[in-house]
């Protein structure tokens, strides 16, 4: 018999809490990978600019959704690290874009490509077809979220 749909949206909770979980410890094993005194919020906005080319601060804030002093502080951080660029804004002379170091994107191109080893360790048993069943539905319940 199968479970009723309160049944599936409690478990449905508790498997995505455990994938919180699972999250927030590989973000902090993947930081450390790319340089030891990377903070986890600081790796996320790394991983972004990496994606996502040169961009304001202020950009970032808002993708994020944080306040512009906290970015600044981790940009900052970021700059002390090597792992990030500033430079002038070629449409804005007095405004300043900040970019992912090539350094940094090697190392985050490095760090995913390991953790995409891993996991195709750890999902040798699933079928092609289950692989894509699962990221389809995640896409779909992220999508259903927004």
């Amino acid at each position: 018999m199968s479970a009723s749909r309160p049944e599936s949206l409690r478990q449905l909770e508790h498997e995505v809490g455990v994938l919180i979980r699972r999250i927030r410890r590989v973000i902090g094993e993947r930081s450390r990978a790319v340089h030891p005194d990377l903070q986890p919020a600081s790796y996320l906005l790394l991983a972004y600019l990496a994606e996502s080319g040169p961009m304001r601060s202020s950009a970032i804030a808002g993708t994020f959704d944080v306040d512009k002093g906290a970015i600044s502080r981790q940009v900052q951080h970021l700059v002390d690290l090597g792992l990030v660029d500033r430079q002038p804004d070629p449409d804005d002379g007095r405004a300043t874009l900040v970019s992912a170091s090539k350094s940094a994107v090697r190392r985050l191109a490095e760090v995913s490509s390991e953790r995409r080893r891993w996991l195709d360790e750890r999902l040798s048993d699933w079928s092609d077809d289950d692989l894509r069943g699962l990221v389809e539905s995640l896409g779909r319940y992220n999508g259903a979220l927004d």
